[in-house]
């Protein structure tokens, strides 16, 4: 699935099977949860803390797809075309990162 068919989807879905789209102040609140909820995984998983019984069952590609989810329905409700801004974003990195890596000691 390409960005533009998952932010049809999204859209499609939201306006069948959601109703409609929460307002962009709590979809953003709710995108906070989400990637609250992925960083509380991949501190478990990869950092230091512990899991908690819980916390055993949780699925780090479910919790990432809902941060996605989201921000394709935040991306839909301003407008954004997420194909275009990330080909923008991607030039914008690579013009001003060009030769920032490649001369990182730490990354040799």
């Amino acid at each position: 699935m390409t960005i533009e068919e998952a932010q049809k989807v999204v859209d499609e879905w939201i306006n069948t099977t959601g109703i409609r789209y929460f307002n962009e102040l709590t979809n953003t609140a709710i995108l906070m949860e989400e990637v609250g909820e992925v960083a509380r995984i991949m501190s478990r998983k990869y950092g230091e803390q512990s899991f908690k019984e819980s916390d055993k069952k949780v699925d780090l590609g479910d919790e990432m797809a809902d941060v996605l989810f989201v921000l394709i329905c935040l991306a839909n409700q301003t407008g954004i075309d997420l194909t275009e801004a990330l080909k923008k974003n991607l030039d914008k990195k690579t013009k001003r990162d060009s030769e920032r890596h490649k001369n990182n000691e730490k990354l040799k």
